[in-house]
């Protein structure tokens, strides 16, 4: 900074206030600054600048990132979100498993993030979570809910799921299937909650397969258990959970012989970038991914500002069905939400 200064034939808090904007400076001055700068090739130092401010204006997200593609969307639309911002993001994949979870928060903690985002493990109420309340460190639980003393944001699951499961209903369907993701997570059980409801309400017959969230482990769980039943007592009709698993339904119905929708109707949770362009295209409900990041980043910025209010929010996105062809009737594009 002093040779720059030099350069420009100023004193260094000039430097300072150009490149932080701290003051106005003359044109003229701000122009000899940064030819200085340029010549020079400087940088600053962000992490001296950082340690001053006891900010690094970095923001942490831990999350399953590698296996599940609603993530990797999530990411985008929350980097972009901060990055509007004036923050960086700084990533920590936590592969949904509560070691590798508080690895991960440990991480970003050293790393001395302002704040972080978290989509809670099945047992974040046990390490991570009250890790992060000792720390105090403000965080947001995202995609998932976990009892907790912070801001959380999520889709709605369990209407959701319900509506899915009552139009499947409502075609006629009485033998259904539910193909669940990990068990623990609050994303899982709602979804199931709203199977279930309409299942037991309609007095239809239903069927929870246990997919865990992954591709291999759902594909195998449909194979069991369409493989095991008569043409005349299995499922007419399947509700996946998200969307790594409807890959595996695909794949085990596709081994089968089974065509969508004639002799399956299929319709899931997640909306894959692909869904409309598979045949048939698929009917599911859509998450609104830039809205949810876009909020939860509001969330850990108020709590960084302190406008945020003392008592912690639980707040829901609103997803969207799509009506398309999978489910074996006419598809018709976007309903309302």
């Amino acid at each position: 900074m002093a040779d720059v200064a030099r350069l420009a034939g100023v004193n260094a808090s000039t430097v300072s206030h150009v490149l932080n904007g701290t003051r106005t400076v003359s044109g003229p001055t701000r122009e000899a600054v940064l030819a200085a700068i340029a010549r020079t090739g400087y940088r600053q130092n962000t992490l001296a600048r950082s340690l001053a401010r006891s900010s690094t204006t970095t923001l942490g997200l831990a999350s399953r990132f590698v296996s599940n593609p609603h993530f990797a969307d999530l990411v985008t639309s929350i980097e972009s979100s901060a990055r509007r911002a004036g923050y960086s993001l700084v990533l920590a994949d936590t592969h949904d498993d509560p070691v590798e979870e508080l690895r991960a928060v440990h991480e970003l903690a050293d790393r001395r993030v302002d704040g972080l985002l978290l989509a809670p493990s099945v047992h974040a109420d046990d390490e991570a979570l009250p890790f992060l309340e000792r720390a105090g460190i403000p965080a947001v639980l995202l995609d998932r809910f976990a009892g907790s003393v912070f801001d959380q944001v999520a889709p709605e699951n369990v209407e959701a799921t319900a509506l899915l499961t009552g139009h499947l209903a409502d075609a006629g369907h009485t033998r259904l299937a539910f193909v669940a993701g990990l068990e623990g997570l609050s994303s899982t059980s709602e979804r199931c909650e709203g199977f279930t409801r309409v299942v037991s309400a309609r007095g239809l017959s239903g069927t929870v397969l246990d997919g865990r969230s992954e591709t291999a482990v759902a594909e195998a769980a449909v194979l069991s258990a369409f493989s095991s039943s008569s043409a005349g007592e299995r499922p007419t009709a399947v509700v996946v959970g998200n969307n790594s698993m409807t890959v595996g339904t695909l794949r085990a119905l596709r081994t089968l012989g089974l065509r969508i929708p004639t002799d399956v109707a299929l319709v899931c949770y997640d909306d894959p970038e692909w869904a409309d362009l598979v045949e048939p295209r698929l009917t599911a409900i859509h998450q609104d991914v830039p809205a949810m990041a876009t909020r939860a980043v509001t969330m850990i910025l108020e709590r960084l500002d302190g406008t945020a209010p003392p008592t912690p929010r639980r707040e829901r996105i609103p997803p969207t069905f799509r009506h398309r062809d999978s489910c074996g009737c006419a598809g018709s594009g976007v309903s309302a939400r």
